[in-house]
Protein backbone atom coordinates (compact mmCIF):
# COMPACT_ATOMS: atom_id res chain seq x y z
CA UNK A 1 0.00 0.00 0.00
CA UNK A 2 1.27 3.65 -0.89
CA UNK A 3 2.25 5.96 1.62
CA UNK A 4 -0.90 8.17 0.70
CA UNK A 5 -3.22 4.93 1.39
CA UNK A 6 -1.67 4.54 4.31
CA UNK A 7 -2.21 8.28 5.82
CA UNK A 8 -5.63 8.13 4.30
CA UNK A 9 -6.79 4.60 6.02
CA UNK A 10 -5.19 6.37 9.08
CA UNK A 11 -7.29 9.61 8.70
CA UNK A 12 -10.66 8.05 7.61
CA UNK A 13 -10.18 5.80 10.88
CA UNK A 14 -9.77 7.96 13.61
CA UNK A 15 -11.27 11.29 12.07
CA UNK A 16 -14.57 10.03 9.76
CA UNK A 17 -16.37 11.10 12.60
CA UNK A 18 -17.19 15.02 12.54
CA UNK A 19 -17.04 15.76 16.58
CA UNK A 20 -14.08 14.02 16.46
CA UNK A 21 -12.48 16.33 14.49
CA UNK A 22 -14.23 19.71 16.03
CA UNK A 23 -12.62 17.44 18.70
CA UNK A 24 -9.42 17.55 17.88
CA UNK A 25 -9.14 21.10 16.79
CA UNK A 26 -10.08 22.59 20.16
CA UNK A 27 -7.32 20.34 21.73
CA UNK A 28 -4.83 21.54 19.39
CA UNK A 29 -6.42 24.75 20.55
CA UNK A 30 -6.11 24.59 24.02
CA UNK A 31 -2.62 23.03 24.01
CA UNK A 32 -1.21 25.98 21.58
CA UNK A 33 -2.57 28.54 24.26
CA UNK A 34 -0.96 26.63 27.20
CA UNK A 35 2.32 26.63 25.67
CA UNK A 36 2.37 29.88 24.15
CA UNK A 37 0.16 32.21 26.99
CA UNK A 38 0.36 29.91 29.60
CA UNK A 39 2.44 32.49 31.76
CA UNK A 40 -0.19 34.69 31.21
CA UNK A 41 -2.45 32.20 32.19
CA UNK A 42 -1.26 31.17 35.13
CA UNK A 43 -3.48 33.16 37.24
CA UNK A 44 -6.49 31.76 35.71
CA UNK A 45 -5.35 28.13 36.33
CA UNK A 46 -4.04 28.93 39.67
CA UNK A 47 -7.95 30.13 40.21
CA UNK A 48 -9.14 27.04 38.63
CA UNK A 49 -7.06 25.05 41.60
CA UNK A 50 -8.50 26.62 44.52
CA UNK A 51 -11.83 26.82 43.10
CA UNK A 52 -11.91 22.82 42.58
CA UNK A 53 -10.46 22.84 46.27
CA UNK A 54 -12.88 25.54 47.76
CA UNK A 55 -15.69 23.19 46.08
CA UNK A 56 -15.64 20.14 48.11
CA UNK A 57 -15.75 22.41 51.55
CA UNK A 58 -18.93 24.34 49.87
CA UNK A 59 -20.60 21.16 49.27
CA UNK A 60 -20.16 19.63 52.79
CA UNK A 61 -20.79 22.96 54.34
CA UNK A 62 -24.21 22.86 52.10
CA UNK A 63 -25.26 19.10 53.23
CA UNK A 64 -24.78 21.21 56.71
CA UNK A 65 -28.17 23.42 55.42
CA UNK A 66 -25.81 26.19 55.69
CA UNK A 67 -26.79 28.30 52.60
CA UNK A 68 -25.17 28.75 49.48
CA UNK A 69 -23.98 31.77 49.53
CA UNK A 70 -22.75 31.53 53.01
CA UNK A 71 -20.58 28.56 52.42
CA UNK A 72 -19.03 30.20 49.72
CA UNK A 73 -18.34 33.28 52.12
CA UNK A 74 -17.07 30.87 54.82
CA UNK A 75 -14.50 28.64 52.29
CA UNK A 76 -13.42 32.08 50.93
CA UNK A 77 -12.86 33.41 53.96
CA UNK A 78 -10.62 30.37 54.93
CA UNK A 79 -8.69 30.35 52.06
CA UNK A 80 -7.56 34.29 52.32
CA UNK A 81 -6.72 33.07 56.07
CA UNK A 82 -4.38 30.72 54.76
CA UNK A 83 -2.99 32.59 51.99
CA UNK A 84 -2.27 35.86 54.57
CA UNK A 85 -0.85 33.40 57.04
CA UNK A 86 1.36 31.91 54.19
CA UNK A 87 2.74 35.39 53.07
CA UNK A 88 3.15 37.11 56.44
CA UNK A 89 4.44 33.76 58.35
CA UNK A 90 5.39 30.94 56.85
CA UNK A 91 7.47 32.02 52.92
CA UNK A 92 9.86 34.82 55.75
CA UNK A 93 10.82 31.82 57.59
CA UNK A 94 11.33 29.33 54.70
CA UNK A 95 13.37 32.26 52.98
CA UNK A 96 15.01 32.84 56.87
CA UNK A 97 15.99 28.84 56.96
CA UNK A 98 17.23 29.41 53.22
CA UNK A 99 19.41 32.25 53.66
CA UNK A 100 21.07 30.69 57.36
CA UNK A 101 21.38 27.75 55.66
CA UNK A 102 23.31 29.16 52.29
CA UNK A 103 25.99 30.83 55.28
CA UNK A 104 26.20 27.33 56.75
CA UNK A 105 27.44 25.73 53.89
CA UNK A 106 30.85 27.06 53.84
CA UNK A 107 31.46 25.10 57.60
CA UNK A 108 29.93 22.29 56.45
CA UNK A 109 32.38 21.69 53.17
CA UNK A 110 34.94 22.50 56.01
CA UNK A 111 33.68 19.39 57.94
CA UNK A 112 33.21 17.41 54.46
CA UNK A 113 37.24 18.46 53.56
CA UNK A 114 38.10 16.81 57.31
CA UNK A 115 35.60 13.85 56.24
CA UNK A 116 37.72 13.33 52.94
CA UNK A 117 41.12 13.38 54.96
CA UNK A 118 40.33 10.99 57.25
CA UNK A 119 38.67 8.34 54.56
CA UNK A 120 42.01 9.09 52.91
CA UNK A 121 44.08 8.07 55.93
CA UNK A 122 41.94 5.47 57.19
CA UNK A 123 41.47 3.80 53.49
CA UNK A 124 44.03 5.10 51.15
CA UNK A 125 42.87 2.23 48.72
CA UNK A 126 39.45 3.90 48.62
CA UNK A 127 40.08 6.97 47.73
CA UNK A 128 43.09 8.93 46.76
CA UNK A 129 44.32 12.22 47.90
CA UNK A 130 43.78 13.50 44.19
CA UNK A 131 40.06 12.33 44.32
CA UNK A 132 39.27 13.52 47.53
CA UNK A 133 40.68 17.32 46.45
CA UNK A 134 38.50 16.68 43.08
CA UNK A 135 35.41 16.45 45.00
CA UNK A 136 35.93 19.26 47.04
CA UNK A 137 36.44 21.15 44.47
CA UNK A 138 33.50 20.30 42.79
CA UNK A 139 31.56 21.36 45.48
CA UNK A 140 33.40 24.48 45.69
CA UNK A 141 32.06 25.42 42.44
CA UNK A 142 28.67 24.26 42.87
CA UNK A 143 27.76 26.78 45.83
CA UNK A 144 29.78 29.87 44.10
CA UNK A 145 27.25 28.63 40.97
CA UNK A 146 24.22 28.90 43.40
CA UNK A 147 25.54 32.01 44.74
CA UNK A 148 25.73 33.86 41.38
CA UNK A 149 22.05 32.81 40.83
CA UNK A 150 20.64 33.78 44.21
CA UNK A 151 22.57 37.24 43.29
CA UNK A 152 20.72 37.47 39.66
CA UNK A 153 17.26 36.29 41.55
CA UNK A 154 17.96 39.61 43.97
CA UNK A 155 19.01 41.81 40.91
CA UNK A 156 15.91 40.92 38.85
CA UNK A 157 13.47 40.43 41.29
CA UNK A 158 11.54 43.45 41.16
CA UNK A 159 9.44 42.88 38.44
CA UNK A 160 8.42 39.43 39.64
CA UNK A 161 7.79 40.80 42.76
CA UNK A 162 4.86 43.05 40.46
CA UNK A 163 4.04 40.32 38.93
CA UNK A 164 3.31 38.35 42.04
CA UNK A 165 1.71 41.38 43.94
CA UNK A 166 -0.46 40.92 40.45
CA UNK A 167 -1.20 37.29 40.93
CA UNK A 168 -2.16 38.07 44.22
CA UNK A 169 -5.15 40.94 43.54
CA UNK A 170 -6.16 38.72 40.52
CA UNK A 171 -6.44 35.19 41.98
CA UNK A 172 -8.74 35.63 45.04
CA UNK A 173 -11.28 38.15 43.03
CA UNK A 174 -10.99 34.67 40.11
CA UNK A 175 -11.47 31.98 42.38
CA UNK A 176 -14.59 34.27 44.51
CA UNK A 177 -16.32 34.85 41.19
CA UNK A 178 -15.83 31.06 39.69
CA UNK A 179 -17.31 30.18 43.18
CA UNK A 180 -20.16 32.17 43.18
CA UNK A 181 -20.96 31.80 39.35
CA UNK A 182 -19.87 28.35 38.68
CA UNK A 183 -23.23 27.45 37.03
CA UNK A 184 -23.75 30.32 34.80
CA UNK A 185 -19.43 29.81 33.39
CA UNK A 186 -20.12 26.35 33.17
CA UNK A 187 -23.23 27.20 30.98
CA UNK A 188 -21.67 29.75 28.90
CA UNK A 189 -18.81 27.25 28.02
CA UNK A 190 -21.06 24.34 27.15
CA UNK A 191 -23.12 27.07 24.87
CA UNK A 192 -19.93 27.07 23.03
CA UNK A 193 -19.76 23.82 22.61
CA UNK A 194 -21.19 22.28 19.59
CA UNK A 195 -24.73 20.21 19.77
CA UNK A 196 -23.06 17.03 18.95
CA UNK A 197 -20.82 15.93 21.92
CA UNK A 198 -21.15 12.76 22.82
CA UNK A 199 -17.63 12.61 22.98
CA UNK A 200 -16.53 15.23 24.81
CA UNK A 201 -19.64 14.75 26.88
CA UNK A 202 -18.05 10.70 27.96
CA UNK A 203 -14.52 12.24 28.34
CA UNK A 204 -15.74 15.02 30.95
CA UNK A 205 -18.11 13.30 33.06
CA UNK A 206 -15.06 10.57 33.38
CA UNK A 207 -12.18 12.99 33.74
CA UNK A 208 -14.20 15.51 36.44
CA UNK A 209 -14.30 13.36 39.22
CA UNK A 210 -10.68 12.00 38.89
CA UNK A 211 -9.24 15.85 38.88
CA UNK A 212 -11.02 17.01 41.46
CA UNK A 213 -10.58 13.90 43.27
CA UNK A 214 -6.93 14.42 42.54
CA UNK A 215 -6.64 18.26 43.68
CA UNK A 216 -8.41 17.71 46.90
CA UNK A 217 -6.61 14.42 47.63
CA UNK A 218 -2.94 15.68 47.01
CA UNK A 219 -3.16 18.92 48.06
CA UNK A 220 -4.19 17.42 51.42
CA UNK A 221 -1.56 15.17 50.79
CA UNK A 222 1.12 17.69 50.79
CA UNK A 223 -0.70 19.50 53.77
CA UNK A 224 -0.69 16.21 56.01
CA UNK A 225 2.82 15.16 55.18
CA UNK A 226 4.67 18.57 55.30
CA UNK A 227 2.63 18.66 58.95
CA UNK A 228 3.64 15.57 60.27
CA UNK A 229 7.47 15.71 59.05
CA UNK A 230 8.04 19.32 60.22
CA UNK A 231 6.31 17.90 63.93
CA UNK A 232 8.70 14.94 63.64
CA UNK A 233 11.68 16.71 62.77
CA UNK A 234 11.12 19.56 65.32
CA UNK A 235 10.39 16.87 68.09
CA UNK A 236 14.27 15.48 67.14
CA UNK A 237 15.75 18.95 67.17
CA UNK A 238 16.64 18.69 63.62
CA UNK A 239 17.67 21.78 62.07
CA UNK A 240 15.86 23.57 59.24
CA UNK A 241 12.74 21.56 60.06
CA UNK A 242 10.15 23.23 58.14
CA UNK A 243 12.00 23.86 54.92
CA UNK A 244 12.87 20.44 54.57
CA UNK A 245 9.09 19.77 55.58
CA UNK A 246 7.99 21.91 52.70
CA UNK A 247 10.35 19.93 50.47
CA UNK A 248 9.16 16.56 52.03
CA UNK A 249 5.79 18.15 51.10
CA UNK A 250 6.11 18.93 47.85
CA UNK A 251 8.20 15.76 47.17
CA UNK A 252 4.58 13.78 46.65
CA UNK A 253 3.86 15.37 43.53
CA UNK A 254 6.80 13.65 41.79
CA UNK A 255 5.86 9.83 42.11
CA UNK A 256 8.49 7.44 42.83
CA UNK A 257 11.60 10.02 42.31
CA UNK A 258 10.40 12.43 44.57
CA UNK A 259 10.88 10.77 47.70
CA UNK A 260 14.54 9.62 46.24
CA UNK A 261 15.56 12.98 45.36
CA UNK A 262 14.34 15.36 48.81
CA UNK A 263 16.02 11.91 51.10
CA UNK A 264 19.29 13.34 50.19
CA UNK A 265 19.24 17.02 51.64
CA UNK A 266 17.27 15.64 54.91
CA UNK A 267 20.20 13.18 55.12
CA UNK A 268 22.65 15.20 54.74
CA UNK A 269 21.52 18.34 56.85
CA UNK A 270 20.92 15.15 59.91
CA UNK A 271 24.30 13.91 59.09
CA UNK A 272 26.48 17.66 59.03
CA UNK A 273 24.45 18.00 62.57
CA UNK A 274 24.22 14.54 64.72
CA UNK A 275 27.19 13.16 62.53
CA UNK A 276 27.52 8.80 62.55
CA UNK A 277 25.47 8.69 66.23
CA UNK A 278 21.73 7.44 67.00
CA UNK A 279 20.29 11.05 65.89
CA UNK A 280 21.02 10.47 62.50
CA UNK A 281 19.81 7.04 62.23
CA UNK A 282 16.34 8.11 64.35
CA UNK A 283 16.14 10.72 61.24
CA UNK A 284 15.94 8.26 58.79
CA UNK A 285 14.57 5.90 60.66
CA UNK A 286 11.53 8.01 60.91
CA UNK A 287 11.77 9.63 57.39
CA UNK A 288 11.40 6.09 56.27
CA UNK A 289 8.11 5.48 57.96
CA UNK A 290 6.62 8.32 56.94
CA UNK A 291 7.35 7.93 53.24
CA UNK A 292 5.75 4.33 54.05
CA UNK A 293 2.99 5.19 55.71
CA UNK A 294 2.23 8.06 53.09
CA UNK A 295 2.52 5.39 50.13
CA UNK A 296 0.42 2.77 51.68
CA UNK A 297 -2.02 4.04 53.70
CA UNK A 298 -2.20 7.71 52.85
CA UNK A 299 -2.85 7.70 49.33
CA UNK A 300 -5.06 5.03 49.44
CA UNK A 301 -7.11 6.80 51.84
CA UNK A 302 -7.31 10.31 50.18
CA UNK A 303 -7.49 9.37 46.21
CA UNK A 304 -10.94 7.05 46.05
CA UNK A 305 -10.07 6.56 42.27
CA UNK A 306 -7.03 4.97 41.33
CA UNK A 307 -4.78 6.36 38.84
CA UNK A 308 -4.42 3.52 36.65
CA UNK A 309 -1.59 4.58 35.05
CA UNK A 310 1.85 2.65 34.02
CA UNK A 311 4.83 4.05 36.42
CA UNK A 312 6.58 4.87 33.28
CA UNK A 313 3.68 6.66 31.79
CA UNK A 314 3.68 8.78 34.81
CA UNK A 315 7.66 9.41 34.70
CA UNK A 316 7.34 10.37 31.11
CA UNK A 317 4.41 12.77 32.20
CA UNK A 318 6.04 14.39 34.88
CA UNK A 319 8.93 15.14 32.75
CA UNK A 320 7.21 16.07 29.58
CA UNK A 321 4.94 18.13 31.30
CA UNK A 322 7.35 19.54 34.25
CA UNK A 323 9.57 20.72 31.82
CA UNK A 324 6.60 22.71 29.59
CA UNK A 325 4.96 24.27 32.71
CA UNK A 326 6.95 23.89 35.93
CA UNK A 327 5.46 23.59 39.17
CA UNK A 328 1.88 23.46 37.62
CA UNK A 329 3.25 21.08 34.70
CA UNK A 330 4.21 18.38 37.93
CA UNK A 331 1.26 19.03 39.33
CA UNK A 332 -1.08 18.55 36.63
CA UNK A 333 0.93 15.87 34.90
CA UNK A 334 -0.77 12.80 36.50
CA UNK A 335 -4.70 14.45 35.63
CA UNK A 336 -2.88 15.00 31.82
CA UNK A 337 -2.03 11.96 31.69
CA UNK A 338 -5.18 10.48 32.55
CA UNK A 339 -6.62 12.96 30.37
CA UNK A 340 -4.75 11.67 27.51
CA UNK A 341 -6.02 8.25 28.34
CA UNK A 342 -9.51 8.74 28.48
CA UNK A 343 -9.27 10.63 24.63
CA UNK A 344 -7.66 7.91 23.67
CA UNK A 345 -10.11 5.33 24.78
CA UNK A 346 -12.98 7.56 23.90
CA UNK A 347 -12.04 8.07 20.93
CA UNK A 348 -14.16 7.14 18.02
CA UNK A 349 -13.06 4.65 15.41
CA UNK A 350 -14.15 3.61 12.32
CA UNK A 351 -14.95 0.10 11.97
CA UNK A 352 -12.20 -2.09 11.09
CA UNK A 353 -12.22 -5.03 8.07
CA UNK A 354 -13.69 -8.08 9.22
CA UNK A 355 -11.29 -11.22 9.15
CA UNK A 356 -11.85 -13.59 6.13
CA UNK A 357 -12.22 -16.35 8.58
CA UNK A 358 -15.18 -15.02 10.51
CA UNK A 359 -18.54 -16.25 9.77
CA UNK A 360 -20.51 -13.40 8.69
CA UNK A 361 -17.46 -12.30 6.22
CA UNK A 362 -19.17 -13.35 3.34
CA UNK A 363 -22.75 -11.62 4.61
CA UNK A 364 -23.36 -8.66 2.43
Amino acid sequence: MSFKGVVHGWVHRYFSDEEAVIFALLLTLFFAALIFVGSMLMPFLTAVVVSYLLQGLVLQLQRLKIPEILAILLAFSLFMSLLVAAIFWLLPMIWHQVVSLIRELPGMLHTSQDWLNSLHESYPQLISQEQANSLLNDAIRELRHIGQVLVSLSLSSLPSLLAWLVYLVLVPILVFFMLKDQRKLTDFVISLMPRKRQLMTQIWQEMDAQIANYIRGKSLEILIVAGVTWLCFRWLGLNYAELLALLVGFSVLVPYIGAAVVTLPVALIALFQFGFTSDFVWVIVIYGIIQALDGNVLVPLLFSEAVNLHPVSIILAVLFFGGLWGFWGVFFAIPLATFIKAIVNAWPRALQDIPPSHPDSTAS
